[in-house]
């Protein structure tokens, strides 16, 4: 019988459709003895994770439940095959990113603090803010209290099941989208990254949904936001490293470009670190997959895989194979 070790902080009626063929084998975070396992479910919280490694003996196949796997590699090593739970937290984070560019349009980060404020009529601060931030100086009547979504430019920098969910959300608001990954395809037109320098001036939004890489490491830099217009929204709801946090405060505290994350570099982002104070920012603390279906249908994600595991059939989401 395959052996499965899942972290005990789940609950077991999780993992109530798993098949019958496993042993599943709850692992606490102060595990103190060695193991053998066959199949590790490793807990999301990679330095969790990575304390209980040294006790796992046997492990054939890891099964994350997260959509990023990098830190995995290099904790397991080649002879261990790595599935990813790709599509699972496609829904959490595209909600995210929409949530995320909407707010940021609305001005609602400006609103919070007129409310807490109690005085009603610094709305008008919103009319300074969208001439200071989009270059606009144009005398406007009545005055400008936020921006739309709709008509806008859209670089999609990514185009797995995240992005291609974000872009399904996108469609009712009739954006100019295009579209970036690793390699160029057709049908639908997707530009390779190589071609990101050229499309990075005529985007109203930019959003970053691809894996963190060597080849991604530092993709948006010093060079990127001089290209982006002024005004231009970066949304990062992939990895930190992917953007060089120094030039992006330097573009932010310059009031070129405003941001949306929900991932920063350094992760957690330290008291006191420059980017906190940052002008035009919206910052959650790498919430974006965390509603209440993360588990659930990560978890049916890992049944799957073992299914096909035991049946001999190729797995749908492998990012490292055995060697």
């Amino acid at each position: 019988m395959l052996r499965v070790g899942y972290p005990a902080t789940l609950a077991a009626e999780l993992l109530r459709d798993f098949p019958p063929e496993v042993e599943l084998i709850p692992l606490p975070n102060d595990l103190d003895h060695d193991i053998e396992i066959d199949v590790w479910i490793p807990d999301p919280y990679p330095k969790r994770a990575i304390c209980l490694w040294p006790r796992l003996r046997g492990v054939r196949l890891i099964l994350s439940l997260m959509a990023g796997t990098e830190w995995i590699p290099g904790v397991a090593g080649p002879g261990v095959t790595i599935c990813n739970a790709q599509g699972a937290h496609s829904i959490s984070t595209a909600e995210w990113t929409l949530s995320a560019i909407l707010a940021t349009l609305k001005y609602f980060p400006l609103y919070l603090n007129v409310q807490r404020s109690g005085v009603w009529k610094r709305r008008f601060e919103a009319d300074t803010h969208y001439a200071r931030i989009t270059g606009d100086a144009r005398p406007h009547y009545p005055p400008i209290m936020l921006e739309e979504l709709t008509g806008k430019s859209v670089l999609l920098v990514g185009y797995g099941s995240i992005g291609k969910e974000i872009e399904r959300m996108l469609a009712p608001f009739h954006v100019e989208l295009e579209r970036v990954a690793r390699s160029a395809r057709a049908n639908p037109l997707v530009h390779a990254v190589s071609e990101l320098d050229n499309l990075l001036p005529h985007a109203d939004v930019v959003i970053l949904i691809l894996p963190s890489t060597a080849e991604s490491y530092h993709l948006i830099g010093r060079r990127q936001f001089a290209l982006m217009r002024q005004g231009a929204l970066l949304v990062n709801a992939a990895r930190g490293p992917i953007v060089d946090t120094d030039a992006l405060v330097d573009a932010l505290n310059a009031g070129h470009i405003r941001a949306a994350l929900d991932v920063t570099d350094p992760e957690p982002l330290p008291e006191g670190y420059p980017l906190w104070n940052c002008p035009n920012l919206l910052l959650t603390p790498h919430v974006a997959g965390s509603s209440p279906q993360f588990a659930p249908r990560s978890l049916k994600t890992a049944a799957d895989e073992l299914r096909r595991y035991i049946n001999g059939e190729p797995l749908r989401n492998v990012v490292q194979a055995a060697v």
